[in-house]
């Protein structure tokens, strides 16, 4: 029979799904999910996207049981997978939603392109988010963002007709089989539909109480941000019905901080798809610096003993690494923190980006390509268009949890320092950790000097930025990439606070 392949990637939903939809109008469908050991050997994934990714699975072929037909899980090459299934039993169409992932998958969709022209089939993808491909310019694409939101969300095809598939299901490969390592925090959240319509509903009449004043301090940003972000970044919610049901809220809700703060999350939904474009326009930006005027800066100066001590929470700066510890477990921390980590990275310990991009990539549980590698190369000053923001880890500290309650739950040693050496806890001297119990190696010295590391870092950066070739190269960026959200007249404060916006993307 002629039959339609529906390919999930990182959509795992039936509503408000585009390439279901319009399969289904055309006829039968093969509902699939590839496991591509290729894409799950990339140095950006972990054990625990795949883990979030299979119970996700498991809630869509519930879904797909009540309406008659389930969701077929084939291990292998997307082109090798389709031409296998091709063999066995034609079909004229392919559905999907467009992808903007990393390198592999760009590569991969190349690959698979070429496979439906050789073999006649047609393959018809539809925006995941508001994102556009072949974007000519940023002009209008604040108007097509809202344009695509405000579209009503499509529902689940009522009448679901299904093609089987032509040979005997076979289970997906565990992690370890896929080389994945153990990186599987306890605490992270589960996935699944279900579970992203509790977490949505929750935030939206409870914890978005707190999202104002709420979302920058790592002690009270767990509960006050969305939580939403690894059902947006695995596809088990739609941008569009999350949007409209914040609308919805809001419309609903008197003046007030609930109100505003509601209203500033759809601000941050726009600035999710803001930043998925830029790597949509630029795929290189994973790879590369954004603005290659600033090839050279870092590369040549890799420092191992830095990295080491970053990623096995061993800096010595407490907030740092009390928030490498809350990765470990929980596979999340807010977006200030993570904005701190990189800088860290980026200025006292003069890290390359890349690699530590490529780090906190298996950490993120929500790991979103678009939004990581723009924000990696934003953090860490070679995009050429935005402000440099160094964040120093003890003020950070001292503003988001002067108490030190955060630092204290995530790194059992400082539960012994008093108060007065909290921030700076290497500076307390030998005889007085001993008194309190403090061994050898339970406080961490910094590998740098904090201040004079950092003068260095900018004074190299800036040095760099302030060359005319570097300068004259910037419009161009700003051209392609630029948010048009305030006119190039705008005042310095609006300057300011739209770049301030884009530092605030907690979801």
């Amino acid at each position: 029979m002629d039959y339609s392949v529906v390919w999930f990637k990182r959509d795992l939903r039936l509503h408000d799904h585009a390439a279901l939809h319009a399969a289904a109008l055309r006829g039968p469908v093969l509902c699939l999910y590839v496991v591509e050991p290729s894409l799950w050997a990339e140095p950006d994934a972990a054990r625990q996207h795949y883990a979030f990714i299979l119970e996700s699975l498991r809630d869509l072929y519930r879904a797909l049981r009540e309406h008659g037909g389930c969701i077929h899980l084939v291990t292998g090459e997307v082109a090798e997978v389709l031409g296998r299934l091709h063999a066995a039993a034609p079909f004229g169409a392919l559905y999907s939603h467009e992808e903007t992932g990393n390198g592999l998958t760009y590569q991969r969709d190349i690959a698979v392109a070429r496979w439906c022209r050789e073999h006649g089939v047609r393959w018809q993808e539809f925006p995941q988010f508001g994102v556009v491909r072949r974007l000519a310019d940023r002009d209008t694409w604040q108007a097509r963002w809202e344009a695509f939101v405000s579209q009503p969300c499509l529902p689940v095809p009522p009448t679901l007709r299904f093609a089987p598939l032509p040979w005997p299901d076979v289970p997906p490969p565990d992690a370890t089989a896929l080389g994945l390592g153990d990186d599987d925090p306890p605490g992270r959240q589960r996935g699944g539909r279900t579970a992203g319509l509790a977490v949505l509903d929750d935030f939206l009449t409870e914890r978005s109480r707190q999202y104002r004043g709420g979302i920058s301090s790592p002690l009270s940003a767990p509960t006050a941000c969305s939580r939403l972000s690894p059902y947006l970044a695995f596809g088990c919610l739609s941008l569009r019905e999350i949007v409209h049901a914040t609308r919805h809220a809001v419309a609903n809700l008197p003046a007030g901080a609930q109100r505003n703060g509601l209203t500033a999350f759809i601000s941050r939904l726009y600035w999710h798809c803001h930043f998925i474009q830029k790597l949509e326009s630029e795929p290189a930006l994973e790879f590369r610096n954004l603005h290659r005027g600033y090839d050279g800066l870092r590369e040549a100066d890799w420092n191992p003993v830095h990295f080491a001590a970053l990623t096995a929470g061993r800096t010595g700066w407490p907030l740092v690494d009390a928030c490498v510890a809350m990765l470990r477990e929980t596979g999340w921390i807010n977006f200030r923190m993570r904005a701190m980590l990189v800088s860290v990275a980026a200025y006292p310990l003069w890290l390359h980006w890349r690699p530590v991009g490529l780090w906190l990539a298996r950490q993120f549980l929500d790991y979103e390509p678009g939004i990581h590698w723009s924000q990696m190369q934003m953090q860490s000053g070679t995009t050429g268009i935005n402000l440099p923001r160094v964040y120093n880890p003890i003020k950070q500290a001292r503003d988001h949890d002067p108490k030190g309650h955060f630092v204290r739950r995530w790194l059992p040693a400082l539960r012994k320092v008093p108060d007065s050496w909290l921030f700076e806890p290497w500076r307390m001297p030998a005889a007085l950790q001993a008194a309190h119990g403090l061994g050898p190696g339970d406080i961490p010295e910094p590998c740098v000097d904090l201040d004079a590391a950092t003068r260095s870092a900018k004074a190299r950066l800036f040095a760099l930025r302030a060359q005319p070739e570097v300068r004259a190269a910037k419009a161009a960026i700003v051209a392609r990439h630029g948010s048009r959200k305030r006119s190039p007249s705008a005042s310095p404060r609006a300057r300011q606070a739209a770049d301030k916006a884009q530092l605030k993307l907690d979801l």
